[in-house]
């Protein structure tokens, strides 16, 4: 198995019987050029069961192309001109283009596709001989957030490897053969462990790599690549920890790569409940709706208008049933960022008016729990009254301090230590859920001035130990 590298130092670990590679570390810094390439030529023969005969550019995944994914993925990494080479079923695959393309985006036929990727690639030789280095990505790869971006970032030409491969993919990938952190072999018959992901910076010298490798006989990008590297190095830059990618090859590939795309639509803030309670439901809601394509800020309202609900219940004094509905609130809450981010959809607007909503779902849960009690007669008017508002005070001060931290650019607490106090918004509607069930709207109140405000005064506990303490 081998490690992955910590910036700014080499990684040798043992590999196959007899073998040890040596991963280059990345030479970071902006291209000299910022193009790109994307190769959608190929026929898309093994995918026919899922692409009725078209191409595999068409195939969506949470919603989105996967020509669409890759070319969103470049121009969200500062890539300015994408060039997307197209062979097979051109014509739907410009139109596609058409579609999605905004300024920085076209196509080009490679007239040669049938004889190779490396042909593809060579119908662009016109547009990109004058640039230094330019991004060469295949189409039909899907990568997670971050893969690509220390190769993007390279200012030589580097090519990205999974140094511990899926035993599949490494059977049917691209082998690579490392030494002294370069690549200088691509071959599928190679027994290295590593595999190239197909995402490459290359300088034009690739071009006359290709003419003399297809006068051989070989036209395949693999072959171009071997005699690149023997004129001219390339930095192997091991796929980054935490980082994955899939080669959408088959009908199985595509249900993995969906799966690891469910996976990833947490946030690494997610706390106990989000990870192990909200995120297993929701992020299969919104799998299940991508194809819908809602606007996130829609599935927001929503989701506040599950918990007007279940406060409606509660005030009502039906305790199961708006405890369940101020769940599903919760949950239905994370699906909009979910959307968003699935769908690089992302925006400030909608991040602004997503806090806005969970503060009034906030004020109407527990007003209704506060009504319940009330009504019930388990609490006295005044004391309702002081505890609803030092549960909305909790709730609201809780999450507005945090913000006004990372606004005035404070050093933050680690958020994990935080975490077990329960002061989160999910943490805390699942424990007004939780209440609300077993009829204890008051234990509900009081649970939240509880954990709100043990949070509050452990966040600026912390943030003026920090602020004192040496960085």
């Amino acid at each position: 198995m081998l490690a992955r590298t910590e910036r700014g130092r080499m990684a040798e670990t043992d590999g196959a019987p007899g073998v040890r590679y040596r991963f280059a570390e990345p030479t970071l810094g902006l291209p000299a050029s910022r193009r790109a390439v994307v190769l959608a030529a190929g026929r898309s023969e093994r995918m026919r069961a899922l692409t009725a005969g078209g191409s595999k550019a068409h195939l969506h995944l949470g919603g989105v192309s996967l020509i669409e994914r890759a070319v969103g993925r470049l121009l969200a990494v500062g890539i300015e001109d994408v060039i997307v080479v197209v062979g097979a079923r051109s014509t739907s695959v410009e139109r596609l283009v058409q579609r999605i393309a905004r300024h920085g985006v076209r196509t080009l036929f490679a007239d040669r596709w049938m004889d190779g990727n490396g042909a593809s690639l060579a119908a662009a030789e016109r547009e990109l001989v004058d640039d230094p280095l330019f991004v060469v990505m295949v189409a039909d790869h899907l990568f997670s957030d971050g893969a690509t971006d220390e190769l993007v970032a390279a200012s030589q030409p580097s090519v990205l490897v999974d140094e511990h491969p899926d035993p599949l993919i490494w059977s049917e990938g691209t082998r690579v053969r490392i030494e002294g952190g370069r690549a200088l072999e691509f071959s599928k018959e190679l027994s290295a462990l590593p595999v190239d992901c197909g995402a490459f910076v290359l300088s034009p010298a690739i071009f006359e790599a290709q003419r003399r490798a297809a006068a051989e006989g070989d036209a395949s990008l693999s072959a171009a690549l071997c005699r690149f590297a023997a004129q001219h190095p390339i930095d192997a830059l091991p796929l980054p920890a935490g980082a994955w990618w899939h080669d959408l090859d088959t009908p199985e590939d595509v249900r993995a790569a969906r799966r690891s795309l469910r996976r990833s639509l947490g946030k690494p803030a997610d706390g106990p409940v989000s990870r192990l309670v909200n995120r297993p439901i929701s992020t299969r809601i919104c799998m299940a709706i991508a194809r819908l394509r809602p606007n996130p800020s829609v599935v927001s309202v929503i989701a506040l208008l599950v918990c007007a609900i279940g406060s409606s219940l509660l005030a009502l004094g039906k305790g199961i049933a708006g405890g369940v509905f101020v769940q599903l609130g919760s949950v239905v809450d994370g699906v909009d960022g979910e959307m968003a981010r699935l769908q690089y959809r992302t925006s400030a607007w909608g991040a602004l008016m997503d806090g806005v909503l969970d503060r009034i779902g906030d004020a109407m849960v527990v007003a209704g729990l506060t009504i319940w009690a009330v009504n019930a007669g388990m609490i006295g008017a005044s004391w309702a009254i002081v505890l609803a508002v030092g549960a909305l005070t909790g709730s609201m001060l809780s999450m507005a301090t945090k913000d006004r931290i990372r606004a005035l650019g404070m050093r933050e607490p680690p958020e994990d230590r935080l975490r077990p106090l329960l002061g989160g918004r999910d943490a805390r509607l699942l424990l007004i859920a939780m209440a609300a069930v077993v009829g204890q709207p008051v234990w509900g109140l009081i649970a939240i001035v509880v954990t709100t405000v043990a949070t509050l005064i452990a966040r600026l506990v912390s943030v003026a130990r920090r602020s004192v303490d040496p960085v």
